[in-house]
């Protein structure tokens, strides 16, 4: 089976010994007391216990003293945190007993916090304990929890006899803070100029006073008021000694905590069926905001009325910012009004809005009973931090309405949380939330998603160095670039003497594929939704466009609502109609925009272009040794999309993660054939990388042949770019309306001599259809080598575009020496 060889979040938890003098704590005096609180959870227990190991087990005189014992005792956090010295910096409370707990979202982090709170008590270690959450949402659902489990018999009945305490009293900042209880407070009372200040109470007591951080995230992150959370429990006047951390979202932005010792991750609480199952966008069809509301309308009827009727499911559109979310708001009203035929009123019953916002407070109080079957709401928006300690479990459908909302591991946590818990009624059943993210995303979102959950096995090829040296110097251009702006006169009027606008052809309603993955297995399902598409008449068409002329008649004296009336108009439209075969009095909103645009011409005026200039300051060079790594996963190994060549030295050569992964992709046979390739013979991988990844099957093909002995001979030495940043030349192109500026990175360069032969390698399909962005590459980078060629002096770059289709060909001339093969890719791409 294969392995992962990165540095995963389970590498970095500390281990707690287990070796206790039971004379000092004996954790088995509480064993009947954690059955009776977490019954078959047993990761809630371990939890439990591994914390107040730690805390009473008299090994650690605080938090630097078990980190330098793990990090002395383990390479891999070496490995991660570079010197002890800047790794003990990362410590937050370094000189405490302070420890974190990683549970995933759903899993139950107040039942660990109240038992860590109830054995502290009943050890007689502490006087009380604080408990300091980030909202007054989580205060408040931590407030009933801890209380009917101080009152609970059963527990009460299992703590051990001479407990100094047997039933904690739970209460909050405004009551006194007396020995036996547990204070749930919002961390804002802890600032001196809060009127329920906890410091004067606290004066004096930090030695015998237990601190539990609910979200502790939020203390580790240093923003805002939040620093001042950190700078309480760190006071060195009130001396706190014991702090504890808990957070389903242990990330610095997409820095692990360097202090968790105990963790129940996301992955294994999917793989148990403790939460819901994720599934969320691979693949999805072009369509605007409309289209997307649609499919999301879609998937939430269908959790409505059929998947999930035992509840009422809710769908969670997560945003950035507060403005987004009352944008979103709003268009989400007035697309329920319109698909459901329902007043606009009607319609805002069924979406709740979550913010901080003044305009929104009222609806903190309606989010806990959002659930229950007489609530209206079946919709929520909220921005990406605000709903947590939210506990209701009927979340099916979560949203990420900007890439913002779902770009760290910390963001992903989070968003995910919302909608993990699992509902009663579906206990056992693996219920599945739907991630609906923008397909753009998916490739990130994806690498997010497997991080979190642990699921990416990655093998990274990078330099080494060889028995013989293919390394060389590459040479690009220093450019400048300068801004150019040019007037242009006004167009004036459209001819519309052919008597049509251009339209294309439509459809009323179209059935639209998303592909969905499954986090963890990586499996995917398809999904259709059928998609509607708004249609205007032709005389709306006509008058909105002839308004628009009157208006411009007023403003500019001009006559052309004269000039086109709304029968000419409306004659027009229904020729351009019946041009793409539409006969009915319809028409599409793209085609609307057409016309409109078409019309705009007739009183365009002058306008400026911005143009970007390059100038060639000179030469830089880029020695291949400078190449970063990069890395596969072995699903597209599994998928055949990806493919590994290796020789025999690539073991010895690779770090350890890479040698015991490729060794165990070697023996593993369920992978298919096209996964890995060793070459027999070293010599004739004439690389200076470990290994090398081909992504797709052209690729796999040209290294096919790159390594066969008439040809590898033929090189000095060869590298494989990486898709960003090694050697990019820049281009231009025109997408739509709008003009587009990128960097590409040749896929191969190849040393032969004094020739360099830069290639990229493309698809045979391409040849009959080239787009528009691989002339303007082609274009670009023959012009860039053209400029290169005139500053070098001994070398000749040689750029061109191959499919498969030129390889035998062009491997050909390599042979016999010639460098100036022209592909038929090359030929149509230059327009000859």
């Amino acid at each position: 089976m294969i392995t992962d060889n990165a540095i995963k979040n389970s590498d970095l938890v500390l281990t707690v010994s287990a070796s206790v003098d039971p004379t000092v704590f004996d954790i088995g005096r509480y064993e009947a007391f954690l059955d009776a609180l977490s019954g078959n959870r047993e990761y809630q227990k371990d939890a439990i216990r591994t914390v107040l190991r730690f805390l009473l087990g008299n090994r650690y005189a605080n938090t630097r003293a078990l980190f330098v014992e793990n990090y002395e005792n383990r390479d891999i956090l070496q490995q991660a945190y570079g010197a002890l010295g800047s790794a003990e910096k990362r410590l937050t409370f370094p000189d405490q007993l302070s420890c974190s707990v990683d549970l995933a979202t759903g899993t139950g982090k107040s039942y660990v916090l109240y038992g860590l709170a109830a054995i502290m008590l009943a050890e007689g270690k502490v006087d009380q304990v604080l408990v300091l959450t980030p909202s007054t949402t989580i205060e408040s659902g931590l407030m009933d929890k801890f209380r009917a489990l101080s009152v609970d018999e059963t527990l009460r009945a299992a703590m051990p006899t001479g407990a100094s305490i047997i039933a904690p009293s739970v209460i909050n900042g405004n009551e006194s803070l007396v020995s036996g209880s547990i204070c749930v407070e919002n961390y804002h009372a802890v600032f001196p100029s809060s009127r329920s200040s906890l410091r004067p109470t606290l004066a004096g007591k930090g030695a015998r006073t237990l601190i539990l951080n609910d979200e502790a995230h939020h203390v580790y992150s240093g923003n805002g008021d939040m620093r001042r959370w950190a700078e309480f429990v760190g006071d060195s006047d009130l001396a706190f000694k014991y702090v504890v951390g808990l957070s389903g979202t242990c990330y610095t932005n997409d820095s692990y905590f360097p202090d968790v010792v105990a963790r129940y991750s996301l992955r294994q609480a999917i793989d148990d069926g403790v939460v819901k199952t994720i599934d969320y966008v691979a693949e999805d069809s072009a369509g605007g905001r409309d289209e997307k509301f649609q499919k999301i309308y879609d998937n939430h009827v269908t959790n409505k009325n059929q998947t999930y009727r035992k509840v009422k499911p809710l769908t969670l559109l997560v945003t950035s910012t507060i403005a987004a979310c009352k944008r979103v708001t709003s268009e989400l009203i007035a697309f329920i009004s319109n698909e459901e035929g329902i007043p606009v009123e009607e319609a805002a019953l069924k979406v709740l809005a979550v913010t901080s916002d003044p305009d929104h407070r009222a609806n903190l109080v309606k989010l806990p009973q959002v659930d229950r079957p007489e609530s209206a709401v079946e919709w929520i928006t909220s921005v990406s931090m605000l709903t947590e300690g939210w506990d209701v479990k009927n979340v099916f459908q979560v949203v990420p309405h900007e890439e913002r909302a779902f770009s760290s591991k910390l963001l992903v946590s989070q968003v995910l949380g919302r909608g993990l818990r699992v509902p009663d009624e579906y206990k056992g059943e693996r219920p599945v939330v739907t991630v609906f993210n923008h397909d753009a995303w998916s490739g990130r979102i994806r690498h997010l998603v497997d991080e979190v959950l642990e699921i990416e096995n990655r093998i990274y090829s990078e330099i080494v160095e060889k028995e013989n040296d293919y390394n060389f110097t590459l040479h690009n251009i220093d450019y400048t670039k300068t801004q150019q702006t040019e007037e242009h006169e006004a167009t004036g009027e459209y001819d519309f003497s052919k008597g049509y606008v251009s339209l294309v052809s439509q459809v009323k309603q179209l059935e639209r594929e998303t592909v969905y993955s499954r986090a963890v297995t990586g499996g995917t399902r398809q999904k259709r939704t059928l998609i509607k598409y708004q249609m205007f008449s032709i005389s709306e068409v006509a008058e909105h466009i002839h308004a628009k002329f009157r208006a411009i008649d007023l403003e500019a004296e001009t006559d052309y609502a004269v000039r086109y009336s709304i029968t000419w108009l409306e004659a027009l439209i229904k020729e351009s109609l019946k041009r793409v075969g539409e006969t009915a009095d319809q028409v599409s909103e793209e085609n609307r925009q057409r016309l409109q645009s078409a019309f705009g011409v007739v009183h365009r005026r002058a306008s400026q272009t911005v143009r970007y200039l390059s100038s060639v300051n000179g030469l830089k060079e880029v020695p291949t040794s400078t190449r970063r790594r990069d890395s596969t996963n072995v699903s597209g190994l599994r998928r055949g999309d990806t493919t590994i060549f290796f020789d025999e030295d690539a073991l010895e050569l690779s770090d350890e993660g890479t040698a015991g992964l490729l060794k165990e992709i070697i023996e593993d046979d369920s992978l298919p054939r096209s996964a890995f390739e060793q070459i027999a013979n070293k010599f004739n991988l004439r690389t200076p990388q470990n290994l090398v990844i081909a992504n797709h099957r052209p690729e796999r093909l040209f290294v096919k042949e790159l390594v066969k002995q008439g040809n590898a001979q033929k090189f000095d030495g060869w590298i494989k770019s990486t898709d960003q940043d090694f050697y990019p030349i820049e281009y231009g192109w025109r997408k739509g309306e709008h003009f587009k500026r990128g960097n590409f990175n040749p896929d191969f360069l190849l040393k032969a001599g004094s020739t360099v032969l830069v290639i990229e390698i493309k698809g045979d399909d391409e040849v009959d259809d080239p787009s528009d962005e691989n002339r303007a590459k082609f274009a670009a980078a023959t012009t860039h080598f053209a400029e290169v060629n005139k500053l070098v002096e001994d070398v000749t770059y040689r750029f061109h575009f191959l499919t498969p289709k030129d390889y035998d060909a062009f491997f050909q001339f390599v042979r016999e020496g010639k460098f100036d093969y022209s592909s038929s890719l090359d030929v149509v791409l230059a327009g000859e």
